[in-house]
């Protein structure tokens, strides 16, 4: 079938077919196990190729050399045993006609000495990356000698593996870390002048270039205007570019825009929610061309609409769609078919990368199957057994899931919401213009379920008998929480939610006392809600660092935020106890690293404390049920089906999830329903 659509059309990339122009650019999920990409590795990127992707880069990166230690869960690519696992996950994607590259690296001063063997983290000069906070080991001669040489031998991997190609990472590690004059201070042949700076970088692109021939893809993933004074400027990036071209030794440039020393600088390179969209693409035009060459870009390109019009404005070859791969990995699939309305949607949440940078794995904050592929489905098969009637209770993103879920495998669905309109914490989290992005998580939702024939009935407060009176087959109490504000020891009468401050059922006094005992972005989001009213703040944490649930990613638009407005933050402290003086209110707060108790004399004091369970339903039908509520953990952990029956008179299993169980967050909740509804 034949289509007009830019997206759609062909590339061809010296010898290489690309079948349409929309890939996965490299990044780190840190699936991998022991430097491998096994199992889980594979399954991630086969579901991409699936899903209909032209062009998938896996690592991010992979490391070339042994003293390259793996802060990010990354590759080892300077293992031979690598070969043949990057074989298997090329020819899963190859099935479906999706080339696979790799991108090598070594990392240089972007890593910390503490991982892997624990060899001296390298640089080209002793200059320290404030983000990993590793003093640096200068180069010697034998070390760029020999590094040179695992780039090549690393390459040489992957074109044993039957890769198509790979791309050499050029933006905050140890190759552009010698362009770099914040980073080079040297005085010798690799310092100095841009030729000198350039020595290291291109010597390595010939290294590849000679071992592996003329018939294998070689790419670079450069900075081409770091954004700093200290840095690469925008002339000196783009001849860079011009000069790297010139060699003859690279196929394509994948553009990055700014410096990723440290968080403040990474959330301009890679955006979050509330900041704009696709920043960097005019400039990535600009380097095509000025270089008249094929280039790549991704950096928040989030719908299909930007994506197109980056094609077709003829400013990128290939679009990188990285984060939004990572909610629907169908996205070209759906464009395919006429179905770009159920695209799931990135929001920006960036609860991927922030996960990453904080040791963990990334996960998609919306789509618990991303990473999952071995037990959580993309697309939800039909029931096989009897068609059963569900009855779900509370349409926050838990119940919303556990709805839709239910509703594919073939059920009858019916869904009960207190309040006029679906979304709970997440509808309430939108309110504030950066994170308006998150109404996404619900608003698809609420249309996969309409369009599934879910009955939803808003504005109805169900009551046991409520449920009852549908004659249920299985019940799933999603109710979520309420604000937990009793943590002090006296005086809550007299606090103040989190939820009143963003609801805009209070307004922020005068001074303000801001208590956060979650450290996650709720706390965050409701600080800069006060400081948005002209308050006076102080936020008190009992954490030893402020706000540890959040990624360095969000935290640094928050930090921006909070810093403009001239916040106050108290580490180390606990709120004990609020009196009423006069029009006044008394803060008495302590540690719990002493007995010392400071006071504050405030207008307001507002207690973040994650919520409650909202569970009086959940109770009132427990004994009625054939489970009595009961789940069976390694079931519900290994997505089995729920076969407990411990009361023979109940006439339903019954279930609750999400924050109507514990408080948690977004993913928690609908990891929740899709992992138990999909073997209704």
């Amino acid at each position: 079938m034949t289509t007009r659509d830019p997206l759609l059309q062909p590339f061809q990339l010296r010898h290489l077919t690309l079948k349409n122009r929309v890939m996965s650019t490299s990044h780190e999920p840190a699936y991998s196990e022991e430097g491998m990409p096994k199992d889980r590795y594979r399954l991630y990127h086969r579901e991409k190729a699936k899903g209909g992707l032209a062009l998938t880069m896996t690592a991010g990166s992979a490391i070339v050399s042994p003293d390259s230690p793996p802060a990010f869960g990354n590759l080892h690519a300077y293992r031979d045993e690598i070969v043949p696992w990057m074989r298997a996950l090329t020819e899963d994607c190859h099935e479906f006609d999706c080339k696979v590259m790799i991108q090598l690296t070594h990392l240089g001063r972007r890593t910390n000495w503490n991982k892997g063997d624990w060899f001296p983290v390298l640089a080209p000069s002793l200059v320290r990356e404030p983000a990993h906070r590793a003093f640096p080991k200068e180069a010697e001669d034998w070390d760029i000698e020999r590094i040179i040489g695992h780039y090549a031998d690393a390459a040489e991997r992957m074109q044993a593996a039957g890769l198509d190609g790979i791309e050499i990472e050029c933006y905050g590690h140890f190759l552009d870390q010698f362009w770099s004059p914040a980073t080079n201070k040297r005085t010798d042949e690799y310092g100095g002048s841009l030729e000198n700076r350039m020595r290291f970088g291109l010597r390595v692109f010939q290294a590849v270039r000679d071992r592996v021939g003329a018939a294998f893809i070689v790419g670079a993933r450069l900075v081409c205007d770091e954004q700093w004074d200290l840095g690469l400027s925008r002339e000196e990036g783009i001849e860079i570019a011009q000069r790297l071209v010139a060699t003859g030794q690279c196929d394509f440039l994948n553009i990055i825009r700014g410096h990723i020393d440290s968080d403040a600088a990474l959330a301009h390179v890679i955006p979050v929610q509330g900041m704009p969209s696709a920043p960097h693409l005019d400039f990535a035009g600009e380097v095509k061309q000025a270089t008249k060459f094929p280039v790549f870009h991704a950096a928040r390109i989030a719908d299909v609409a930007t994506a197109r019009h980056a094609i077709q404005s003829g400013k990128l070859d290939m679009v990188g769609m990285t984060r939004a791969l990572m909610a629907d990995p169908h996205i070209v699939k759906k464009v395919a078919e006429g179905r770009e309305a159920e695209i799931r949607p990135c929001v920006g949440a960036t609860y991927c990368l922030d996960r990453l940078y904080e040791g963990h794995e990334a996960l998609c904050i919306h789509n618990p199957a991303t990473g999952r592929e071995a037990s959580m489905p993309h697309v939800v098969p039909r029931s096989t057994g009897p068609r059963r009637k569900v009855v779900v209770v509370g349409a926050g993103p838990a119940g919303l899931e556990a709805a839709a879920v239910s509703a594919e495998r073939g059920h009858r669905v019916i869904l009960f919401e207190a309040a006029d309109e679906a979304g709970g914490q997440v509808r309430l989290a939108a309110r504030s213009k950066p994170r308006r992005e998150l109404a996404g998580i619900i608003d698809w939702r609420v249309e996969r379920c309409r369009r599934l024939g879910v009955e939803l009935r808003f504005g109805r407060w169900a009551e046991a008998g409520d449920v009852l009176g549908e004659e249920p087959d299985i019940v799933v109490v999603a109710t979520g929480g309420l604000p937990n504000t009793g943590v002090i020891e006296e005086g809550h009468d007299l606090v103040i939610s989190s939820w009143d401050i963003l609801a805009g059922d209070v307004r922020p006094a005068q001074d303000v006392l801001l208590f956060d005992d979650n450290g996650a972005q709720v706390g965050l989001q409701t600080a800069e809600t006060i400081g948005e009213a002209g308050s006076q703040l102080e936020i008190v944490t009992p954490e030893r660092f402020f706000a540890p649930e959040v990624g360095g990613l969000n935290h640094a638009r928050y930090a921006g935020a909070l810093q403009k407005h001239g916040v106050r933050i108290t580490i180390s402290r606990r709120l004990m106890s609020v009196a009423r003086e006069g029009n006044k209110l008394r803060a008495r707060i302590g540690s719990d690293y002493g007995p010392t108790v400071e006071e504050r004399l405030v207008d307001q004091v507002v207690v973040e404390h994650g919520t409650r369970p909202l569970d009086d339903l959940y109770f009132a039908l427990k004994e009625g049920s054939s489970n009595r509520g009961e789940i069976d953990y390694p079931a519900f952990a290994d997505g089995r089906p729920q076969t407990i029956r411990s009361n023979p008179a109940g006439s339903y299993q019954l279930f609750r999830i999400g924050d109507a169980v514990a408080s948690r967050n977004v993913h928690a909740a609908i990891f929740d329903g899709l992992r138990l509804a999909k073997e209704f």
